[in-house]
């Protein structure tokens, strides 16, 4: 059975995002890259620039389900509430297409797509290439990819 994940990076300036299909072992990259709402801009208009790429992103590709990198460091307060706001809107955008949400943190994201939890992000964004067979140029995009191939991983082997 085939499935189309949309995987998301959420970030207040840049939002990576990322379309995979899985089918039986194989793995098809459909669309990746990053929404990029700068950082001019006011944050209500970045908020909703991010709803209506995202919610664009799937009419288009029609995804079974949406994964989610967990928030886990923030540079201060402040950061850690903005990110908080664009994981609001990710879900809301989520909710409104009856889109399921898996969340994943970074170190099982890592472990699932490396094999190891403290990988680097050079060597994610490596795996990542080697497993969808193509040149991966944006981090934001990598790491969306990476957490989309993390829950294809998972919801194919349920623990």
């Amino acid at each position: 059975m085939s499935q189309v994940i949309l995987g998301v990076d959420p970030g207040s300036r840049h939002t990576g995002f990322g379309v995979i299909q899985g089918e039986r072992d194989n793995l098809l990259h459909l669309d990746s890259g990053r929404i990029l709402a700068g950082s001019r801009p006011s944050l209500e208009n970045r908020l909703r620039q991010i709803y209506d790429s995202l919610t664009a992103l799937i009419r288009q590709h029609q995804p079974q389900a949406l994964a989610l990198e967990e928030i886990f460091l923030a540079s201060n307060v402040r950061s850690a509430f903005v990110l908080g706001q664009v994981q609001g809107v990710v879900l809301l955008a989520a909710a409104q297409s009856s889109l399921p949400v898996f969340q994943y943190s970074a170190t099982t994201v890592k472990k699932a797509v490396v094999g190891y939890g403290q990988a680097t992000k050079a060597q994610v964004q490596l795996m990542i290439e080697h497993l969808l067979g193509l040149k991966i140029t944006n981090e934001h995009a990598a790491d969306a990819l990476a957490v989309g191939i993390c829950h294809l991983f998972h919801s194919k082997w349920p623990r």
